[in-house]
C-alpha cells in the first residue's frame, strides 16, 4: 500500500482529498503547514507528498526545500492560478509536478499514479535494464544509479526520468512537448516552463559550467538533445 501526505492549510481540501486516495486504496497522512508535513514524513513512511504552496507558520516551498535534503520523494504542489510564478520556484527547488486549484480528483489521481510508477521503477529491486554511457556520463538503469566522472549524482525521479529519455536516444532532438507527455503522461499545457525547470536543475547537477553544457543542449526553437564529449 502506497502512503500518500496531503497538506493544506485548508481543511475542506485535504478533507476531500483524503476521501478520494482512500477510495483508491492509499494510506493517507494529514498535515495543514509545512511543520507538520515534515514531522509526518519524519516518522512515517511515506511514497509522495501533496504540498500546498501558501500555508502559515512553514510554507510550501519551505517544506519542500528541507524534505529535499533528506528524500526524494515525489513532490506534487497545490497551486493557485495566481501563483505562475510560484509553480516555476517549486520546480526549480526539487518539486516533480504541481495541480493547479480548483482541480479535478480525477486529476490528481491520474498524477499521484503517474509519479508513483515512476518512483517505484526508480527504487524497484528487480528492474532490467541497460548501462548507458555518454562520455563522463553513466546512468545504470538496473540499479537505478547515476554517476558522472565516478561520482554518484543524486536526481529525483522526475529528474532520473527525463535524463533517461536523453541518453537512451543521443542526437535526438526532443520538444519540450515530447519530454513531458513522456515524462508526465498529460497534456502538455504548461509543459515548456516545466521541462526546463528540470533541464536546468540536470545541468546544475551534471554540468561543470551549467551554462556551457556538455551532455544536455539546447536547439533553440526545437527542445533538448543528449551530446557527450
Amino acid at each position: 500500500m502506497y502512503h500518500v501526505l496531503v497538506c493544506d492549510d485548508d481543511r475542506d481540501i485535504v478533507r476531500a482529498l483524503d476521501v478520494y486516495l482512500r477510495a483508491e486504496g492509499y494510506a493517507t497522512h494529514l498535515a495543514y503547514n509545512g511543520r507538520e508535513a515534515l514531522e509526518l514524513v519524519k516518522n512515517n513512511t511515506v511514497h509522495l507528498a501533496l504540498m500546498d504552496i501558501m500555508m502559515p507558520g512553514l510554507d510550501g516551498l519551505s517544506a519542500t526545500v528541507k524534505l529535499r535534503e533528506e528524500s526524494n520523494i515525489p513532490v506534487i504542489l497545490l497551486t493557485a492560478k495566481s501563483e505562475d510564478g510560484d509553480k516555476v520556484l517549486g520546480l526549480t527547488l526539487g518539486a516533480d509536478d504541481y495541480v493547479t486549484k480548483p482541480f479535478s480528483p480525477v486529476e490528481v489521481l491520474a498524477r499521484v499514479k503517474s509519479q508513483l510508477r515512476r518512483y517505484t521503477a526508480l527504487g524497484g529491486m528487480a528492474a532490467q535494464g541497460n548501462r548507458l554511457t555518454i562520455g563522463g556520463l553513466s546512468l545504470d538503469d538496473a540499479g537505478k544509479t547515476v554517476t558522472l566522472d565516478g561520482e554518484a549524482v543524486s536526481l529525483t525521479p522526475t529528474e532520473y526520468a527525463i535524463l533517461k529519455l536523453l541518453m537512451e536516444k543521443p542526437g535526438r532532438v526532443f520538444s519540450s512537448a515530447e519530454i513531458y507527455a513522456s515524462i508526465w503522461k498529460g497534456s502538455a499545457v504548461g509543459a515548456e516552463n516545466t521541462v526546463a525547470v528540470h533541464i536546468r536543475h540536470l545541468r546544475e547537477k551534471l554540468e561543470i559550467v551549467p551554462s556551457e553544457p556538455r551532455y544536455i543542449k539546447v536547439v533553440w526553437g526545437h527542445g533538448y538533445k543528449m551530446e557527450g564529449k
